[in-house]
C-alpha cells in the first residue's frame, strides 16, 4: 500500500561506463536523462524538480539548455562519491515537501586517465599536504584494509575473490567498463599498488552518466508497471575517531564508521533488517572496501566475509548478491554518476529486467551504499 508521501523510481537511464573520447560528460548526461524520461514515458516538460551532480565535468543545471528551458528548479550537488545518492535525496525531499510530484536526478563525470586529481584546498588542507603525496587515496585505503585483515583474521585471497567476482559480473553486463573476467591468481599477481592491494583490486577513475525519474504517491503506478519504492535514504558524516581518507592517523581503539550510522538509519526507517536484503550495491573503491562495508552495513558479521565469498554467497545466485553489475571495480568510478549507477542496477533487478546477471526468483528488497572522502556515507533501501 502506498502513502501520499511515498517516493518511487519510475524510470532509469544510464550511459555505459568506461571511456568514450567522442563525447563530453554533458553529452553522456543528456543521453542518460533522455533514456530515463523515455523509460518513465514522460517528457522533460513534465519534470517539476531536478538535481544533478558532477565532480569535474561542468555545472549540471546547464543541461536545461539541451533539454528545454522550462523554468524547472534545478539544484547542483557536489558531495564526493556520495554525489549521485545526494541528488536522489534532494529530489525525494523536494517531492515530499510538495515542490512537485515528478522529479529527476542525474549524475555524470568524465575523468582523465590516471589517479584522481584531488585539491588539498577543497578539503581544508594546505598545498604542502598534497606536495608530500598525502592526497593519493590508494595508500589510505590500503592501510585501512591491512589493519582490518589483521584484526579479523581474513586472508589476502579474500581481496582477490571480491575482484574476481566483480569482473565475472562485469563480463556479463553491457553497461560495465571492464568486460574481461580475471582469475584470483591473475589478480593477486598483478602489479602491487599499495600493499596488500594490487592493480586489479582498485577501481579506476572513469566516464559515464546515470539518471532516475522519481514520482510521488499513487501517481507512480500510472507511469510504471512495477515502480520501485524508495523506502529510506540516510546520509551521515564521520564521528570523531573514524577513518578519514586523507588523514595519516587513526585511534588505536574501536572506531565508528559513518557507514554504520547511515545503514542503521536506513534500515530502521524502512522497517527492514539487513537479513531481508536480496540484492545489494556496496562501495567497492577497492576490494578491501567492499569487505569492510559488508560488515559495517550489517550484511554480515566482521570476519565472516571470506567464508561468504568462498561459499559463493555474494554471487548473483547466492544468498546476498553484491554488486551484480561489477560495481566500481568493473565499472570504474565517474564520481558524479557512481551512486546513481547503484540505483539503476538495483531498480532493474527488483523489476526483473537486469541488463546483466539477473538475481533469480523475484527479489523484493534492495540496498545501496556509498562511502566517500574524507568520511561520508549514504545508504538506501528500495522495495517492491
Amino acid at each position: 500500500m502506498s502513502g501520499p508521501e511515498d517516493v518511487y523510481v519510475v524510470g532509469c537511464g544510464m550511459h555505459p561506463f568506461g571511456r568514450d573520447e567522442s563525447l563530453t560528460g554533458m553529452d553522456m548526461a543528456e543521453r542518460a536523462v533522455r533514456e530515463a524520461l523515455a523509460d518513465a514515458g514522460v517528457a522533460w516538460e513534465d519534470i517539476g524538480y531536478a538535481a544533478g551532480g558532477s565532480d569535474v565535468s561542468g555545472k549540471p543545471d546547464t543541461l536545461v539548455g539541451r533539454l528545454g528551458l522550462t523554468g524547472v528548479p534545478f539544484v547542483n550537488v557536489q558531495n564526493g562519491c556520495a554525489t549521485g545518492t545526494s541528488t536522489v535525496l534532494a529530489v525525494a525531499s523536494a517531492l515530499r515537501a510538495g515542490e512537485a510530484w515528478l522529479g529527476l536526478a542525474v549524475g555524470f563525470d568524465k575523468h582523465e586517465r590516471g589517479a584522481f586529481h584531488v585539491s588539498a584546498a577543497r578539503y581544508g588542507l594546505g598545498d604542502w599536504y598534497a606536495e608530500t603525496g598525502m592526497m593519493l587515496t590508494t595508500q589510505f585505503f590500503a592501510l585501512k584494509t591491512q589493519r582490518y585483515l589483521y584484526e579479523h583474521g581474513i586472508s589476502e585471497r579474500a581481496l582477490a575473490m571480491v575482484a574476481a567476482r566483480a569482473f565475472r559480473n562485469g563480463s556479463q553486463h553491457p553497461l560495465a567498463w571492464r568486460r574481461k573476467p580475471l582469475t584470483e591468481r591473475e589478480i593477486l599477481d598483478s602489479d602491487e599498488v599499495s600493499p596488500p592491494l594490487t592493480q586489479y583490486m582498485f577501481c579506476s577513475p572513469g566516464q559515464g552518466a546515470a539518471a532516475l525519474v522519481l514520482a510521488l504517491g499513487d501517481r507512480a503506478f500510472d507511469l510504471c508497471e512495477r515502480p520501485v519504492k524508495l523506502a529510506s535514504l540516510a546520509f551521515r558524516t564521520r564521528r570523531f575517531g573514524s577513518f578519514e581518507v586523507f588523514s595519516p592517523w587513526l585511534p588505536p581503539g574501536p572506531h565508528h564508521s559513518p557507514s554504520v550510522d547511515a545503514a542503521d538509519a536506513a534500515f530502521r526507517t524502512a522497517g527492514i533488517r539487513p537479513a531481508d536484503v536480496q540484492v545489494a550495491q556496496l562501495q567497492d573503491t577497492d576490494s578491501g572496501s567492499e569487505l569492510i562495508h559488508l560488515a559495517e552495513t550489517g550484511l554480515c558479521g566482521h570476519g565472516e566475509q571470506e567464508e561468504l565469498l568462498t561459499a559463493g554467497a555474494t554471487d548473483p545466485t547466492g544468498r546476498i548478491p553484491v554488486n551484480t553489475d561489477g560495481g566500481c571495480l568493473a565499472g570504474g568510478e565517474p564520481v558524479g554518476a557512481s551512486g546513481l549507477r547503484q540505483f539503476h542496477e538495483v531498480v532493474r533487478q527488483l523489476q526483473r529486467r537486469a541488463p546483466g546477471a539477473q538475481v533469480p526468483g523475484a527479489p523484493r528488497v534492495g540496498f545501496t551504499h556509498v562511502y566517500g572522502a574524507p568520511g561520508i556515507s549514504a545508504c538506501s533501501v528500495l522495495t517492491v
